[in-house]
């Protein structure tokens, strides 16, 4: 099979060909010699598209891919930087039709951490844990989901910490406890061992405080009063929902394609000025609708040239990752239309930062530890609102997109070493290669 095949072929596929090959694999980044490192000669031609052709390949310090030994599931985690620290991200499981799409998806989501984990002030780098969905009957499983994520667990501890997973899409906080329970680098732990759990009401909550940030940079006032459309009305929507009728909204219209989940709203919410549409996967209505903000809640890439032209708001502001379908083509296209556009993790920062620091402790709950509470504030020259504001304001005086800016501003603060663990990441891969990690 030719490295072109490789790429394009399915997940389950290149399972296939990695255990034949011993379960494990990895493409490292050799920083004396300014190439991709493939463990095996078969991924030669993997490690020549990482190289050259993958355009959110930023000289990551490491992919590294395993076979579940039960459940035959392929795992992978990206590494982009460790240089404010060890890389630490959330854990995807989600369907993928190639194999390319899949280490696309690890190569642009660990990106985005270590712009997000930069700005947010974390002392750590950026990864992205995957695992291949097999089928939707297995995912509904509770059996299997066990087995599978302690094999991701144990999965994480054999790579002794360059990567720190968390909660991500396809990921809850239960199998966040089993992957506890075969690793001691997870964070989104249960409270019941001594992690923070769910963290969508953090994240609701900062994706608020940028709404309101990006309004008052508009000269718009409060959310008090404004119609917010999303998309998406998932758990982190529906807390964000909460947020914003607390502080006054005059109406929210959500799109969601689970009937169940419109109908647990519309009772949840039967006196508030919130209307549920349900609408079938691919509608894209929502983005037609007048309101004052539009924030994407679901998946990425929604941001195109198909849904920017339909966009009835002046800001787009939500809590879905990598919105932009073409983050060097779509921002120009939401600037060209005068549309302010909040870069998602500039907005959505507050899960990772409700997770990340889990093992210093924490004070009453991340409700009342004011390292976490700090975030939502005015006055902390880190928080959301002020991050926000100061972006937009870079964007607006320097010429740039605010997406140009924010990543200009993310990737000066992520060249900033941690004061001791700085490039630890990159001294546990070297190490892992010398002990012949993939065998």
């Amino acid at each position: 099979m030719s490295g072109a095949a490789l790429l394009e072929c399915s997940p389950e596929q290149f399972t296939a060909r990695l255990r034949e090959a011993g379960g494990r694999a990895c493409l490292t980044w050799d920083h004396e010699q300014g190439r991709v490192r493939p463990s095996h000669p078969w991924l030669a031609e993997v490690a020549t598209w990482l190289a050259g052709d993958a355009r959110d390949f930023h000289r990551h310090e490491g992919v590294f891919m395993a076979v579940g030994p039960e459940t035959g599931a392929l795992m992978t985690a990206t590494v982009h930087t460790s240089v404010r620290g060890q890389a630490a991200g959330g854990l995807r499981q989600w369907p993928y039709a190639t194999i390319q799409e899949l280490l696309r998806d690890g190569l642009r989501l660990s990106l985005g951490m270590s712009r997000k984990n930069a700005l947010a002030g974390l002392w750590w780098g950026g990864g992205k844990g995957i695992i291949a969905r097999q089928s939707v009957e297995q995912a509904r499983d509770p059996g299997y989901r066990r087995a599978l994520y302690r094999e991701y667990g144990a999965f994480t501890t054999s790579l002794r910490g360059v990567y720190i997973t968390a909660e991500d899409v396809g990921t809850q906080p239960e199998d966040l406890a089993a992957v506890f329970e075969t690793t001691r680098f997870a964070t989104c732990v249960p409270p019941s061992v001594g992690g923070s759990g769910n963290p969508s009401p953090a994240t609701a909550k900062g994706v608020v405080c940028a709404i309101e940030a990006a309004l008052d940079h508009c000269g718009r006032g409060s959310v008090a009063g404004k119609t917010i459309a999303m998309q998406g009305a998932g758990n982190v929507a529906t807390y964000m929902i909460e947020e914003l009728l607390g502080r006054g909204v005059g109406r929210v219209i959500a799109a969601e394609i689970s009937a169940e989940r419109c109908e647990l709203l519309r009772r949840r919410f039967a006196k508030a000025p919130v209307e549920l549409r349900h609408t079938e996967i691919g509608d894209v209505s929502i983005f037609a609708e007048p309101c004052d903000v539009l924030a994407p809640n679901a998946l990425g890439g929604v941001l195109d040239p198909t849904t920017i032209p339909m966009i009835q708001a002046p800001i787009v502001c939500g809590a879905a990752n990598n919105q932009l379908l073409d983050d060097r083509r779509d921002d120009k296209a939401l600037a060209a239309r005068g549309i302010v556009y909040v870069p998602d993790f500039v907005a959505n920062r507050m899960g990772i930062v409700n997770c990340a620091n889990e093992q210093y402790g924490q004070i009453g709950g991340p409700d009342k530890d004011p390292a976490i509470e700090r975030h939502f504030s005015r006055d902390w020259d880190n928080a959301v609102f002020v991050v926000t504001k100061r972006i937009l304001a870079h964007a607006q005086t320097s010429g740039m997109t605010t997406a140009a800016a924010a990543n200009e501003l993310a990737d000066e603060a992520g060249r900033q070493p941690h004061p001791i663990w700085g490039h630890r990441g990159r001294a546990i891969i070297d190490g892992l290669l010398a002990d012949g990690w993939a065998g």
